[in-house]
């Protein structure tokens, strides 16, 4: 695995490299034409041109445009302007081929393209960052921007990041300045979703360690790995082909039930969801029951359950009589407002 993740990344940096060394060069090139015009300046005002004469002669001389001179010139100043046509003209040669090159390859457009995605991605909190841009990355995703969150992608395929308008980095996710680059450090959450449990599990690993509090789903591809994911640090371990097989044994059961529980959790076109509002320290709603607070007649949100501190006990349909605490999460069925309603009262 280290050495697929050094060839990796050496490609990856071989990329990012050709378009810093292009703006590297553009800069050489300017410099060196700067230089060699302040030279002919200089050395024509010493030859008695004033310094306006001393310009408009250098430029016309290193451009050869092929005006006359401004002042007839000694021998001296034959010799001076024939060596200044000769670094002159090549240095401008030089300046038009490095920036001929940046353009039809693409590296100045590729490094201006990614210091204005670095930037958006800077003003970025509170965002999830998908590591994995295949079939599960792509839709994760996809839910994600479609429900109003704000997403980073990471994959170090640069074709399945072709097209995207959204923030993303071509990048190797199993590199912690990567995952730093993304904004992990001011993430909400992380999907790792990349092409081996081998990598996913070094992920989960490194991004637990930068970020104890971070919450991470991490994707396996077999029953066995997803324990391994928890093991490793991830919040939750995912099998997509396990839970697929049990959607499609649901709906052929219960077919109504699962459509109903697919429509809120993930259709987008309507707006009634199931979300969860956790009760923070402080909270007012701490130490009173379901009853005394009547949070279904104050938002409007349905409480369907209950889940007792971090990772506790499911508690589904609470009684009345139920009592809240700091940690509880009230998990609700409402529309957008009902909910917002519900976590006002709760104070989250």
């Amino acid at each position: 695995m280290l050495t697929s993740k050094s060839s990796r990344r050496r490609a990856l940096l071989g990329g990012v490299d050709s378009g810093r060394s292009a703006v590297h060069r553009i800069g050489l090139a300017v410099l060196a034409l700067l230089f060699v015009t302040l030279v002919g300046v200089i050395g024509y005002v010493v030859l008695g041109f004033t310094p306006l004469e001393a310009i408009y002669q250098t430029v016309t001389t290193v451009a050869t445009v092929g005006y006359r001179e401004v002042r007839p010139l000694t021998t001296a100043g034959q010799v001076f302007t024939m060596a200044l046509i000769v670094f002159g003209v090549g240095t401008v040669l030089y300046n038009l081929g490095v920036i001929l090159e940046a353009l039809t390859e693409g590296h100045l457009r590729a490094y201006v393209g990614r210091r204005r995605m670095d930037r958006e991605i800077g003003r970025l909190e509170g965002h999830v960052v998908v590591c994995g841009y295949g079939r599960v990355g792509r839709a994760a995703a996809a839910h994600l921007l479609a429900t109003g969150n704000d997403v980073v992608v990471i994959d170090s395929d640069e074709n399945r990041l072709a097209g995207m308008t959204s923030p993303h980095l071509h990048g190797d996710a199993l590199d912690d300045a990567t995952l730093l680059e993304a904004g992990m450090d001011r993430a909400k959450a992380l999907i790792i979703a990349l092409d081996t449990d081998t990598d996913t599990v070094y992920v989960t690993l490194s991004a637990r360690a930068l970020r104890p509090d971070l919450v991470i789903i991490s994707r396996a591809r077999t029953v066995d790995a997803k324990d391994k994911m928890v093991l490793a640090g991830a919040t939750r371990g995912v099998n997509p082909q396990l839970i697929g097989g049990r959607r499609m044994a649901s709906f052929a059961l219960r077919g109504d039930v699962a459509e109903f529980l697919d429509v809120v959790m993930h259709d987008e076109d309507i707006d009634y969801r199931i979300d969860q509002v956790r009760v923070p320290q402080g909270s007012s709603v701490t130490g009173r029951s379901l009853r005394e607070l009547d949070l279904v007649g104050r938002s409007g949100a349905q409480v369907l359950g209950l889940r007792t501190g971090d990772r506790g006990q499911f508690l589904a349909n609470p009684p009345p009589e139920t009592v809240l605490t700091a940690g509880m999460t009230v998990i609700a069925l409402g529309d957008s407002s009902q909910l917002r309603d519900l976590a006002a009262i709760v104070g989250a």
